[in-house]
């Protein structure tokens, strides 16, 4: 172990969150719930250490993102032997570097077949923000300058930069930061269609009717898109088979484009590299971050159809001013090309289908008889549990109960950390985990959910 880490290991968790919490400011910062946290040292594979010396499991990859572990060298390699021959050069038109023009025409091969133009930024929300420039400047250039309205989906989550955080449909996000930009709209919540006796198709034809419900509300003339995340974050909610390929049919109809917000779903998670193609449906934007540098590094970026591209080309006396400085980054683009390589080598998205699936298994096997638990879904390696006061009469928790927070308390103290919203736990390990260790997780959190 490095002197660094050593003399970190002579203070105490508490005491280095003292320390960062007199100078820092953390996203979500609560100043005084900091200090119940973890100041984490190191990771070690799907293994994570706090200031006391405590491992833990680390059940949501980070934030869903450290999808090969912690530790794995050839995305260390990557990242230095880049850092050696060309920390940084500008990203804007008229200069380039090799690893961005590679990492380009290595999506052009993975991502979807009409999608081979993107452009990279720094993370989520940058993608999010990007997304929204790109539809609304494609309208302008198609002679459609009205189009400009934006979407998306109630408890959707697209990130927290002021555009970003406008197309969230996650109201505990607004009140510090409003008013809010004009001409952002929400959809419902497609999972509310789901009761007992329907089936999948007619869920999907009711959520795909509140779209295009919306769309004629709005008047389709003046919308650009329809964003939505293929499963989300925010819930693990999975759209019903049939569901996208209405809402493709609906936008093509109403001449809305479709972007999907593949953050979290984006280099494997739910079991493909692009979590549309379950569904045999292609969009017209997809946005991605996360997974594609496996956390390492911070990258994102946006992908457009040849449609789009091509209405951009024919502006090429115009420049599109839109940029970021580390758009393209030589040392993130090279983690990026490691990451897809170990991926592709180790074959780990079939294995995150597989382990999604015999991690969903162990948790219904465990939890079927637990009156407490509403409902268990997901797909892939991104997984929700709803907690409810009884499931048979349909009773949910006192919000002052705080049983998502005990839960999540109770799993922290067995060795395992991962997050959830209100009362529901979600869960989405690293793709590298072992077959034994996704069995212990699973059971700690059988028995943290036998705790309520």
């Amino acid at each position: 172990m490095n002197q660094a880490i050593l003399r970190n290991y002579e203070e105490t968790n508490r005491s280095l969150l003292e320390r960062d919490n007199r100078h820092v400011l953390h996203a979500l910062h609560n100043p005084v719930s900091h200090l119940q946290g973890n100041a984490w040292i190191r990771g070690e594979g799907t293994d994570i250490y706090d200031g006391d010396g405590r491992r833990y499991i680390d059940a949501m990859s980070g934030l869903w993102n450290v999808t090969l572990g912690h530790g794995r060298k050839e995305l260390v390699e990557a990242a230095s032997a880049q850092m050696s021959t060309l920390a940084y050069c500008s990203g804007y038109s008229g200069n380039t570097n090799p690893r961005a023009t590679e990492l380009g025409e290595k999506l052009a091969d993975i991502a979807y077949p009409a999608i081979n133009r993107f452009f990279f930024t720094s993370g989520g929300g940058e993608s999010t923000d990007t997304t929204i420039k790109i539809a609304r400047s494609y309208w302008k250039a198609a002679g459609k300058p009205d189009k400009v309205k934006i979407v998306s989906m109630t408890g959707g989550y697209h990130g927290t930069t002021l555009g970003a955080m406008c197309a969230t449909g996650m109201p505990a996000y607004w009140p510090a930061f409003e008013p809010r930009m004009p001409g952002f709209v929400h959809v419902p919540l497609h999972h509310r269609h789901r009761a007992a006796g329907r089936t999948e198709d007619e869920i999907a034809a009711l959520a795909a009717a509140d779209l295009e419900a919306v769309l004629l509300e709005q008047g389709p003339e003046t919308v650009a898109l329809f964003l939505i995340e293929p499963v989300m974050g925010g819930g693990a909610y999975v759209a019903p088979d049939g569901y996208f390929r209405r809402v493709r049919e609906i936008c093509d109809r109403h001449g809305v484009l479709l972007a999907t917000d593949e953050v979290i779903t984006g280099f494997g998670r739910t079991g493909r590299m692009f979590a549309l193609e379950r569904w045999g449906v292609q969009p017209d934007i997809v946005q991605f971050a996360k997974g594609i540098t496996s956390g390492y590094v911070p990258l994102g970026g946006v992908g457009v159809s040849d449609r789009i591209a091509e209405a951009f080309a024919d502006q090429a006396n115009a420049p599109w001013m839109h940029c970021y400085t580390y758009s393209g980054h030589p040392v993130a683009c090279a983690v990026a090309l490691a990451t897809i390589g170990v991926l592709e080598k180790e074959n780990l998205v079939e294995r995150a289908a597989r382990l999604g699936e015999r991690l969903k298994a162990r948790l219904e096997d465990g939890l079927s008889g637990n009156r407490h638990v509403g409902d268990i879904r997901g797909l892939g390696l991104i997984l929700g549990i709803d907690l409810v006061q009884d499931r048979d009469a349909g009773t949910a928790f006192r919000a002052d109960e705080n049983v998502g927070a005990r839960v999540l308390k109770a799993c922290r103290e067995a060795g395992l950390i991962t997050r959830g919203r209100g009362d529901s736990l979600y869960l989405g390990p690293p793709f590298t985990i072992a077959d034994a260790e996704l069995d212990r997780l699973a059971d700690i959190v059988i028995e943290a959910v036998g705790t309520i």
